[in-house]
């Protein structure tokens, strides 16, 4: 119980710490085109670093399940709600690219943005850990932070196909949440992502997300890079592509009409402004 307390309280100050930076990023410099790139830089690193703490709390501290389900659906819900427009994907800033919303230049960028802040978070956590706050920490520390085993159990070609199908449901949610009430569409996505985590996790973590796998799954033993990019980069590639196919080709031939809202950000909300 005492290692899960200090494991909310960090969780809590980097989700404090990331809107603080937010909001005076976006104070200092309200008008400049690049302060999107650098909400991408805090939101990304505000995703990795959280659950990177989660996946801590779920493997060497051994939190049940079903907690660490709850604390998964719980923290999606605030990083939706505070990440105020910022795709922290790659595959999101990909899928905006192909229906003509970015540049190349700017998704490029985007993917950069989302690529560092990954490893940044990586490094933070290693630093943040070795203060020993806690036993659990304590112990990860004496583990030099390494994982303890592969996170992929399952033959790549399964363990893509994992990654592909929690990548194709993610962005069909997102790409049909306004369906859904607006003030529900929040807790709606966060419940997929709960659902994708508990149905896939122990086959491959359920990341569907490469920036977010750079940042926890690349560091860890058993396979090599060209094998976790090809299950946790490749596979939420060719997932998006298949839901961007079939909600941007395939369906609107068969009914008529386009089935993506215009108004919506890649997270399947409103873009907002932090005031």
């Amino acid at each position: 119980m005492a290692d899960l307390t200090v494991s909310l309280s960090l969780l809590g100050g980097i989700i404090v710490f990331s809107e603080l930076a937010r909001r005076t990023a976006s104070y200092l410099f309200p008008n400049r085109n690049w302060i999107i790139y650098v909400l991408e830089l805090i939101s990304t690193f505000q995703l990795c670093a959280c659950t990177h703490e989660l996946k801590l709390l779920a493997e060497v501290g051994r939190l049940e399940p079903q907690i660490v389900l709850t604390l998964t659906y719980f923290i999606s819900v605030i990083h939706m709600l505070s990440f105020h427009g910022a795709i922290c994907n790659p595959t999101g800033s990909l899928e905006q690219l192909c229906r003509g919303t970015l540049t190349r230049r700017c998704a490029l960028t985007q993917i950069s943005c989302q690529l560092i802040a990954a490893l940044v978070a990586r490094l933070v956590m290693s630093h943040l850990w070795s203060l020993a706050l806690s036993d659990l920490h304590a112990q990860h520390t004496r583990m030099a932070f390494k994982c303890t085993n592969s996170p992929i159990n399952a033959p790549l070609l399964q363990a893509a196909a994992v990654e592909m199908s929690c990548a194709f449901v993610m962005h069909a949610a997102i790409s049909n949440v306004d369906k859904v009430g607006e003030k529900y569409r929040v807790h709606a996505i966060a419940a997929v992502i709960t659902t994708l985590v508990y149905a896939g996790g122990r086959l491959t973590g359920a990341v569907f997300n490469p920036a977010l796998a750079f940042s926890i799954q690349f560091p860890c033993p058993g396979n090599t890079f060209a094998e976790y990019s090809f299950v946790y980069w490749m596979g939420p590639i060719l997932g998006m592509t298949g839901s961007l196919f079939l909600f941007d080709k395939v369906i609107p031939v068969i009914s008529g009409k386009s089935t993506i809202p215009k108004h919506l950000n890649s997270n399947g909300l409103k873009e907002k402004k932090i005031k």
